[in-house]
């Protein structure tokens, strides 16, 4: 394969490679940030309520009945129910990986619309809500009282009411919520005792409410007739404060005898329930989950939520602040730091292993040169895919590092190979070398990527950990072949000079350790060299030791580790 062209003329070389920068950077500023890829299954979530309903009653007249409806809905895997006595049903549905949220929200909502008929009144009352759930949690912050002025109620109510609208907008929130059900509520505690002396149950107390506490529409009057005016009749709607609950009538008699409901019950205005009692060091609190989109960068994510804080809290009343529990940021900076700095160290060992062996620093600027271009472009080819910035597609740029460099390796090499020969020209020993390797690293370009793009074939969890892997091993490979069959040589033809029998060096530190260095590795290379040729007149030793490490590793796999060993290395080798 001929590439005149590339190395006479280096600047369209050289303009190729700053494209592949700069669309790298680009496409590197725009990938999301996650610790991992989103491998979470879709779920979507149907809740509802039964008032006064146990556990049991509740599995039998409203689980079952949705459950029934539900299952074998398109990609569906699984479901999971829940049903307590305080009157809540929750069944959560689990779709198969890639499964579009949206419309398997929708098919769910339509299996539960079939199943509507077969509720109680009570729960088609209330309704049945069908949402996509999020599992991502980026953060949880807590509003508390710092002087026990506000109560946990209060405290829930206020976030909803002021707080949560303001995060629900932050671009890239997907959902934000205060756990515990501190919802201002009407509270009416019954007394058993005078209940039972006008021999009254409970369901005659919801049904006066049910009677007394609507919404209606009482219409109009004077639209037929000779009426100058029509007017419209209004009715007093929803009662809102205890004494109006209080004045309900239970029940009257002929004789002007009236029981109310302050008679029979104690009626406050508290929560909507009990259960959770939340306090953060010490004060009354509630905590807030705020939860993630799917693709969207989790950490700009979490830093527009924190300044929505800081702003939000400048209308705080006196007396209340929150505080940040959970961070998802603590976690991604300290991974993604670990990460990039194992990359910094690659690339600085991977650059003084060449210049040892190359023992020149422009032979070495070939390759260090190349490294960053193939991995920085690798980032633009990602943010085409649609694959985020974690942990895995971090770790598989750290491996490429070696693969990368070596094709740029190959070239220097067969250009100074070429020098050797007494070419006195480098143009003319890159356009010669690159004649005689430009098929070999195509050829073994392609054998590389073929063992990684297998992978992205892979279905199910795993394979969108080896897809995110393989691929980005590949696409870096694939710019590492582009780079040296375009800017390497081309650099070679500029940097490197002709080799000359009478060119000496001055004696130095380098010169001397570049001398030791090689006496030693010549030394260590016929000590090799007279090891193989021995071994090739005595093939059984090679067996043997073969056969004896396989023996070897055979029993130790089937020895207990101790309890003693430690357990982070004895999860190592069970996962291994």
């Amino acid at each position: 394969m001929r590439l005149d062209r590339f190395i006479k003329r280096p600047v369209l070389s050289t303009v190729i490679s700053i494209v592949i920068l700069i669309l790298g950077i680009l496409g590197l500023t725009q990938l999301p940030i996650t610790q991992y890829p989103d491998i979470s299954p879709p779920t979507v979530q149907v809740s509802t309520s039964y008032t006064g309903a146990d556990a049991q009653t509740i599995l039998n007249s409203v689980i079952a009945p949705l459950e029934e409806a539900i299952n074998g809905v398109d990609n569906m895997t699984y479901m999971t129910s829940t049903a307590s006595n305080t009157g809540t049903a929750s069944i959560t549905v689990y779709f198969e990986p890639g499964t579009d949220p949206d419309m398997a929200s929708v098919n769910v909502q339509n299996r539960v619309s079939k199943a509507q008929g077969l509720l109680p009144t009570e729960v088609i009352q209330v309704g049945v809500i069908t949402s996509k759930r999020q599992t991502s949690i980026l953060e949880v912050f807590t509003l508390y009282s710092t002087n026990e002025e506000y109560d946990e109620i209060f405290l829930q109510n206020y976030a909803e009411i002021n707080l949560l609208p303001q995060v629900l907008r932050v671009n890239g929130v997907g959902d934000a919520s205060a756990w515990g059900s501190h919802n201002y509520a009407m509270r009416i505690w019954l007394r058993p005792d005078v209940m039972a002396k006008y021999n009254l149950i409970p369901s005659d107390i919801t049904a006066a409410l049910a009677q007394q506490n609507i919404q209606a529409a009482p219409g109009m009057f004077g639209e037929d007739g000779d009426q100058t005016f029509q007017y419209t009749m209004k009715y007093r709607g929803r009662l809102e404060d205890t004494g109006e609950f209080e004045n309900i009538i239970i029940r009257a008699t002929e004789d002007g005898e009236i029981l109310r409901l302050r008679d029979i019950a104690r009626v406050e205005l508290g929560g909507l329930s009990y259960q959770i009692n939340s306090l953060n060091n010490g004060y009354p609190g509630i905590a807030v989950a705020v939860f993630q989109t799917a693709g969207s960068n989790a950490t700009q994510v979490i830093n527009n939520v924190n300044k929505t804080l800081e702003e939000a809290k400048k209308d705080f009343p006196p007396g209340l602040d929150y505080e940040i529990l959970i961070n998802a940021n603590d976690f991604l900076y300290a991974s993604i730091h670990e990460v990039i700095k194992t990359l910094l160290e690659a690339f600085l060992l991977v650059f003084i292993v060449v210049y040892i062996f190359l023992q020149d620093l422009r032979s070495t600027l070939i390759p260090a040169i190349a490294i960053p271009v193939a991995l920085v472009g690798t980032f633009f080819v990602l943010y085409v895919i649609g694959f985020s910035l974690n942990l895995l597609t971090l770790c598989a740029l750290i491996l490429a590092i070696a693969i990368v460099v070596d094709d740029a390796i190959v070239v220097v090499e067969a250009v100074h190979a070429k020098l050797d020969q007494g070419y006195t020209s480098a143009l003319q020993a890159a356009l010669d070398a690159m004649s005689e390797i430009s098929g070999a690293i195509i050829s073994i370009t392609l054998v590389m990527m073929a063992v990684f793009i297998p992978v992205s074939f892979m279905g199910g969890t795993s394979g969108v950990f080896y897809t995110q892997f393989g691929i980005t091993m590949a696409v870096a490979i694939g710019i590492s072949a582009l780079n040296a069959l375009t800017l390497s040589p081309a650099l070679c033809a500029l940097f490197l000079k002709p080799h000359t029998e009478d060119e000496k060096k001055k004696s130095n530190f380098i010169t001397r350790f570049h001398a030791g260095f090689n006496h030693v590795y010549n030394r260590m290379l016929d000590k090799y060299k007279r090891m193989v040729v021995y071994l090739f007149g005595h093939k059984w030793i090679a067996f043997v030791l073969l056969a004896g490490m396989a023996f070897l590793l055979f029993i130790l796999m089937k020895i207990p580790l101790p309890g003693w060993f430690p357990t982070k290395i004895r999860e190592h080798f069970l996962l291994r």
